[in-house]
């Protein structure tokens, strides 16, 4: 009899623990469908407070005190790249943000990208993926210079490439200037050298005061291959500038990315589906004076 009880006893006790664990994979699931669905949520939340957020940062990098909204009369842009295809590889987010605020954008290219002789082809990849992205021709400039070549072993001339950029900012008095940091975001020699160009400037005191030195910031290989789902870092994380585009700015981007047909190759497809890149950028501010130790 006593052996009875407790065969029932054990019995109903592994039933309880049979109906516990169902409980608890079945609340597993719930929860991490409640937490997807919140994060997915969050970056739906993140769209819907950029565009007045993006206005606001503006405001305070060009200094319009003025609570009205800025117009294309208030931004005038400079986005410095090595070469073409970089446009849409890496600022795309940027640029469309911009050219919707009617702001004055203009891109400096500093090489044809001809490292495999393609430089004439290349060049009129770079127009029609500026097109799409909203840059007519008289707004874009393409360097050839026998100093700059495409070349991820070339080491540019900083004071070449300073003098360069320097000219472009006092011919059109551009008060924002956006351009790479100092680890390329993909560690690029020519990227990096931009920024040391552009540093050098803002050391030597050779930037107007009403010109406002932005450097795309590079982030780390977790965050720059998970597509949108990285936004919500991007939100968080302290910046001077942040740019985000929602799926019809990403198909902008996208088409701007098929211009430069000479590039498609089989991993720029991945990079076109999984990079942060092609759904928004950060900046931070790059400082102005001495206190921009390093001179180059």
């Amino acid at each position: 009899m006593c052996f009875y009880k407790w065969n029932h006893f054990y019995v109903r006790l592994l039933s309880l623990h049979g109906l516990f664990t169902v409980t608890v994979k079945i609340m597993s699931v719930y929860l991490v469908v409640f937490i997807v669905l919140t994060y997915l949520i969050w970056i739906k939340c993140i769209y819907y407070r950029h565009r007045p957020t993006l206005v606001k940062s503006l405001q305070r990098v060009v200094n319009v005190l003025s609570s009205r909204e800025i117009n294309g009369d208030d931004v005038r842009v400079l986005i410095v790249t090595a070469h073409p295809d970089d446009e849409c590889m890496f600022f795309a987010p940027t640029i469309i943000n911009l050219v919707e605020l009617n702001a004055d954008v203009h891109l400096l290219c500093l090489s044809e990208g001809n490292y495999y002789k393609q430089g004439a082809q290349r060049k009129q990849e770079l127009l029609n993926s500026c097109a799409v992205l909203g840059i007519p021709d008289s707004r874009i400039t393409v360097v050839d210079h026998k100093k700059l070549p495409d070349d991820p072993k070339a080491e540019w001339s900083v004071p070449l490439v300073s003098s360069i950029i320097v000219q472009h900012m006092r011919a059109r008095s551009f008060n924002v200037v956006l351009t790479f940091d100092g680890s390329g975001v993909s560690g690029h020699a020519n990227h990096t050298a931009i920024h040391k160009a552009v540093s050098r400037l803002a050391f030597t005191g050779q930037v107007p005061n009403d010109c406002c030195l932005l450097s795309l910031v590079t982030v780390g290989l977790l965050r720059k291959y998970i597509s949108f789902l990285e936004l919500p870092f991007s939100w968080l994380l302290p910046s001077s500038l942040r740019c985000i585009v929602g799926p019809q700015g990403y198909r902008r981007a996208k088409d701007a990315m098929f211009c430069h047909r000479s590039q498609l190759l089989w991993f720029r497809y991945l990079y076109i589906t999984f990079s942060r890149y092609m759904f928004g950028n950060t900046f931070q501010m790059i400082p102005q004076g001495p206190t921009n130790l390093k001179m180059y």
